[in-house]
């Protein structure tokens, strides 16, 4: 007697991918709470608190609203900060389930000029349109970024004004030219960084009536500038 066998052979890793992009998907509760999330913020400055999550699912537990969270974060739509109250962002992937504009806190007031005190984050908020991201990896990327206000005049002839906001990029590497946002004692300010050759460096500002700015041990790079959001139509 003749046995025929029939063997299929299957893509493991199709599995793999179907498992990861079920794991994203949002029910429709997660989906409410991610609004509710995005809309305070937009309005208010500020997430909302539990009591307000509490109150807009109508639901009678801090537990339940905190299952919501810890689903959103698992998924990568939120991050928080349990150590801070309201700490809530939004991720890239969040933004783009909701199919809403981008939102980035403006972190504080930064000197262009002297040095001005320690960034503290505002309750301000830019929107950042679908065609201000210049490309993928930028809102891939949209959670190392952050935006900061500028106050004075010593970055002008950079096209950079008193009032207008930048969006900076949080980074660890720097190069001789690079508009970057430091910090010290003093507190912090714009300026362009240079490394000359002979091994100097500074902060040097875009307006000849202020005075370069020596590097010391002390001081940190907060960022570097990528964009003027003011100047975008």
């Amino acid at each position: 007697m003749a046995y025929l066998s029939h063997f299929i052979f299957i893509d493991r890793s199709i599995f793999g991918r179907y498992n990861n992009n079920m794991s994203k998907i949002l029910t429709p509760k997660q989906k409410k709470v991610l609004e509710i999330i995005y809309e305070n913020i937009e309005l208010s400055g500020f997430p909302p608190s539990l009591a307000d999550l509490k109150e807009e699912m109508d639901v009678i537990s801090n537990q339940s609203v905190l299952n919501f969270l810890k689903a959103l974060e698992k998924k990568g739509y939120i991050r928080r900060d349990e150590g801070k109250a309201r700490a809530i962002e939004i991720l890239p992937l969040g933004f783009k389930v909701l199919n809403r504009n981008s939102l980035i806190s403006v972190s504080g007031i930064s000197s262009a000029g002297p040095f001005i005190e320690p960034l503290d984050r505002l309750t301000d908020w830019v929107t950042l349109k679908g065609e201000v991201i210049e490309n993928e990896k930028i809102m891939q990327g949209k959670e190392d970024f952050f935006a900061v206000k500028v106050s004075g005049d010593s970055m002008i002839n950079a096209g950079i004004n008193d009032g207008d906001k930048l969006l900076v990029k949080k980074t660890c590497e720097f190069k001789s030219g690079d508009i970057v946002v430091a910090r010290c004692d003093d507190g912090t300010t714009i300026k362009r960084f240079i490394a000359e050759t002979d091994g100097r460096a500074y902060l040097r500002p875009e307006n000849p009536a202020y005075n370069n700015i020596p590097i010391y041990e002390e001081m940190i790079f907060e960022g570097k500038v990528i964009l003027n959001l003011s100047q975008i139509k």
